[in-house]
């Protein structure tokens, strides 16, 4: 329905389709609900979502084997590893989150928040990495963590047909974890890691069945794609890439999640952006490169649609000079709660200096507002420069930009609507945007890529 809104819309204002009469390129997807799983350790079966939980992000499995590893943290970084034994083949147990020293500090980020390598993320990267079968986490509060992420269990997941995907990876509550440990206590063992700052690793001798079915289907999404080139016969053929995602995350428990700010206000900006530059072109207003307006989809399941069009490009990524990306554009946040004129800017100096230098100039030329660049820190504990659409086009070298206004107490909550928005706050980061790729468009050469980022998530 919303793809169809606004293909309709680039249609009513001039916009002709980009290929064979359609505005859509299509996204093959993969949806997956769990049906069964089993996990027995000797003779005692476990029980799911009481004793051990998951999602359906893996394919179905069937594992058998005669011993398990217990591997600490599963953490693997230049100040701490629990990698110092063989684990190719086996499956391993690990404690989540990170290790504390005897001073209250986190082992690995050295300060009171724990780092990024922490996160089950990187920890199913790593173990992937090093070939193991499949992991459980021991979780503390795993009642309280089970309520807290039930909608991901309960719903069915989605992810795209043929993309790589995680090993198996089970939450486990705490008796489980003391049953397959035996003699070797959960607390001894932690402030044993803790108190001499480096690993412990127990081969087990344990009987493990793990059995899980899954319920596949197969459908489409929808990028829409509005192209609207240039009038330069040369350069009309660079092209600047303006997108934001126009999913959110549906209903959960009965509820409408409307996704006012996340991401109606981006969606939003870039409609009348595509406006703007489509009535220019109509009124003789002449921009030399061409503008790719990119409303994708899936982004809340993992930046799908953008991974998918640069894998995938309907237009040569050689040929796309900068990717200018907007997410949550329309409420003030904890640092900002009596100013609206402001908003982050996120990754600008990252990959070009030229990117960075225009930003600037087009700000102070036509918008005035006040660019935070508080999140573009390396070290900024929230890692929003990998957690939006234009993460997926810096990869690929491709000068970004990540216009956001910050969390909110309403985030991925059905109670981000649309009477909260700020409606000034929208429409003056779109008239950024706007004259941004404007002076892009028309500048005498296309922004250098002067930097190298080498999207090490591990940053210890």
């Amino acid at each position: 329905m919303a793809a169809e809104y606004m293909s309709n819309y680039f249609k009513d204002i001039g916009i002709p389709p980009y290929k064979d009469s359609t505005y859509y390129q299509k996204i093959p997807l993969e949806k997956r609900e769990l049906k069964t799983v089993n996990i027995s350790v000797g003779d005692k079966r476990y029980e799911y979502k009481k004793d051990h939980y998951t999602y359906p992000n893996f394919s179905q499995t069937e594992i058998k084997t005669n011993n398990i590893v217990f591997l600490g943290y599963g953490i693997d970084t230049k100040n701490y590893s629990d990698y110092n034994t063989n684990v190719e083949g086996n499956v391993i147990m690990v404690f989540n989150g990170e290790p504390k020293d005897n001073n209250g500090n986190y082992i690995v980020s050295g300060g009171k928040e724990q780092s990024p390598e922490s996160s089950y993320r990187f920890k199913l990267s790593k173990a992937k990495e090093k070939g193991v079968k499949a992991i459980f986490f021991v979780t503390e509060n795993f009642k309280e963590n089970y309520n807290r992420v039930e909608h991901k269990i309960e719903h069915p997941g989605v992810s795209l047909l043929k993309k790589e995907e995680p090993i198996p990876f089970f939450y486990i509550n705490k008796e489980m974890a003391k049953d397959i440990l035996g003699k070797h206590k959960i607390e001894k063992l932690k402030k044993k890691i803790s108190s001499k700052k480096t690993t412990i690793n127990k081969k087990l001798k344990k009987t493990i069945s793990i059995t899980t079915k899954n319920n596949d289907t197969f459908f489409y999404g929808n990028n829409v794609l509005a192209y609207i080139e240039g009038a330069d016969p040369v350069l009309k053929n660079e092209i600047i890439v303006i997108t934001a995602h126009y999913d959110h995350i549906g209903v959960i428990d009965g509820l409408i999640h409307n996704g006012a700010d996340d991401n109606a206000t981006g969606t939003a900006a870039l409609l009348e952006i595509a406006a703007a530059f489509q009535l220019a072109k109509k009124t003789g207003y002449e921009f030399k490169r061409s503008i790719l307006i990119f409303p994708n989809s899936a982004e809340e399941k993992g930046l799908l649609g953008s991974y998918y069009y640069v894998e995938n490009p309907e237009f040569p990524l050689g040929n796309t000079i900068a990717c200018l990306n907007v997410d949550m554009i329309g409420r003030m946040d904890e640092f900002h709660p009596n100013d609206s004129n402001y908003v982050y800017l996120i990754g600008s100096d990252k990959l070009s200096t030229d990117l960075h230098n225009l930003s600037e100039k087009s700000n102070k030329k036509y918008v005035n507002m006040d660019l935070d660049y508080t999140f573009n820190d390396p070290n900024d504990p929230n890692r929003f420069y990998y957690r939006s659409d234009h993460y997926n086009f810096a990869k690929k070298g491709i000068p970004s930009i990540f216009y956001f206004s910050g969390v909110h107490k309403d985030y991925h909550k059905h109670t981000d609507t649309v009477e909260k928005l700020i409606y000034e706050k929208v429409e003056k980061t779109a008239r950024l945007i706007f004259y941004t790729a404007w002076e892009l468009s028309n500048a005498e050469k296309k922004p250098k890529v002067d930097k190298k980022n080498t999207f090490n998530l591990n940053r210890y």
